[in-house]
């Protein structure tokens, strides 16, 4: 196999709960991913040394990015790709820097597509350790599908998939930085390692029965700092969306609709309302990212 190609899903956050600061200066949250169908792709083929061009979104391309840095993991990690290079291309369909996941999703294609372009013999398994030392959304795109996370998000278990809902995803003509978002929010409780106390509202939101009691604890903070959000959130539910948030800590609020809703149509409406916003229809999709052969 000299070329493959890996498509690269985005994700939101069903629900997400602060549960507090850690002692490492991160928080421990609970949250309960879902991958969605807003796609980057991925292709690689073998090459002497490694290289990433990037098509679409402005995005390094350099040895910051984590397609670049996940690359690098492998050959510090793994004797086997040690000396191995490709080309790599990404193009970008995932809006950067909006809570989405795009650059976590590219460095998961990127550790399973190298993986299974340079012959390695590694597991799924080995691959979770590596996930997280890149970021803490990176192990979840191995997984895909709907998937609990805790920890700081790179403790992830998959769940039974909802069933499939259409959403809208609306991105501003801007984006929040985590950090900035998590400085401003105000979170005294201090947690230690032990783990937390899963709350059974997880469970039967993955059943999809229950969205009555989501939330995302860091919208507080997210609409101190970009009031609009809010009124973006707020229209999507006027809309009918049985679930509207931010998405992680932001900038995309999306809307949960029911089966059969026209969402095109919805999306097609925010866009009049909150001109310069990326407003689309898109779906949950039960799936992490995908490799398979290059096709020419």
């Amino acid at each position: 196999m000299t070329a493959l190609h890996a498509s690269c899903p985005a994700k939101v956050n069903l629900a997400l709960r602060v549960v507090g600061r850690r002692p490492d200066g991160y928080h421990e949250i609970i949250t309960l991913f879902q991958a969605v169908d807003l796609w980057d792709t991925l292709r690689a083929e073998l090459a002497e040394t490694l290289t990433l061009t990037v098509e679409g979104d402005a995005v390094e391309s350099g040895e910051a990015n984590l397609v670049v840095r996940a690359a690098r993991l492998l050959q510090a990690e793994c004797a086997e790709a040690r000396g191995c290079g490709a080309r790599l291309r990404l193009t970008k369909g995932i809006p950067a820097g909006a809570g989405l996941g795009g650059g976590s999703s590219d460095a998961a294609g990127a550790l399973l597509l190298l993986t299974r372009l340079w012959g390695l013999t590694l597991r799924p398994s080995d691959l979770e350790p590596l996930a997280a030392r890149l970021g803490s959304d990176v192990p979840f795109f191995l997984v895909g599908g709907t998937a609990l996370g805790r920890g700081r998000g790179e403790r992830v278990d998959r769940l039974p998939a909802l069933p499939e809902r259409p959403l809208v995803l609306g991105s501003p003509p801007f984006g929040l930085a985590t950090p900035e978002v998590y400085a401003t929010l105000r979170s005294p409780l201090t947690v230690g390692t032990a783990d937390v106390t899963v709350p059974p509202l997880f469970v039967k939101f993955a059943e999809g029965n229950d969205f009555a009691l989501a939330r995302n604890d860091l919208e507080v903070a997210v609409f101190q700092l970009r009031a609009e959000l809010a009124t973006f959130r707020d229209s999507l539910s006027q809309m009918g969306a049985d679930l509207a948030l931010v998405s992680g800590s932001g900038s995309t609020v999306f809307g949960l609709f029911r089966a059969g809703t026209d969402v095109t149509s919805i999306a097609s409406d925010m866009r009049g309302k909150f001109p310069g916003w990326a407003v689309r229809g898109s779906r949950t999709v039960d799936s992490g990212v995908r490799v398979a052969p290059a096709v020419e």
